[in-house]
């Protein structure tokens, strides 16, 4: 789009030899359109690749040292959560998870914070040197989102175990429900 004055709004008219191929072309447009947009409200990006992933999940693990009992764990259950991201990349671009993470790891523990997955060539790599780069407020939503989403279940579990309470509780009779005898 070139040649434009201030304008207020653009329409972009896409053509292709199929249907799928247009609304292909589409999504990809607006999925563009979208990372643009989030890079301009946060005005800010991080290294891809699950760089920041792995870098958090070190030092959340250096955090939960310091707490005691339950909320250790559940600090180290975080940081375990979010190796995830680097692990499956990972596991997408047919490299050993584990090794992967151990490895990616050590890098970081060596002050290479920006190393993560390359994708494209199967190894471990500077993602600012690549330019792999992911706005930063994809990275806190889908950190936000995850965060509620561990909420609702754990909320989903109490009222599952309160049902089942009730059920062995008093409960009616198989009688008084149906008016037949259980003889």
């Amino acid at each position: 789009i070139e040649g434009c004055e201030n304008p207020k709004s653009l329409t972009i008219l896409i053509r292709g030899g199929t249907q799928r191929i247009v609304d292909e072309a589409e999504r990809s447009i607006k999925d563009a359109i979208n990372v643009v947009k989030d890079v301009i409200v946060e005005g800010k990006i991080v290294a891809g690749g699950g760089s920041p992933e792995i870098e958090t999940a070190l030092k959340l693990r250096d955090f939960a040292k310091t707490l005691p009992g339950k909320e250790q764990l559940a600090v180290e259950k975080f940081a375990e959560a979010l190796e995830i991201v680097p692990s499956q990349l990972a596991e997408n671009a047919g490299m050993d998870p584990i090794e992967t993470i151990v490895t990616l790891s050590a890098k970081h523990k060596e002050g290479n914070t920006w190393y993560g997955v390359n994708v494209v060539e199967g190894k471990l790599d500077d993602m600012m040197k690549l330019n792999v780069l992911d706005p930063l407020l994809v990275k806190k939503q889908t950190i936000k989102s995850a965060m509620e989403a561990a909420s609702m279940i754990l909320k989903i579990d109490d009222i599952i175990a309160a049902s089942k309470l009730e059920e062995k509780g008093g409960g009616k009779k198989k009688e008084e429900e149906t008016g037949e005898s259980e003889d």
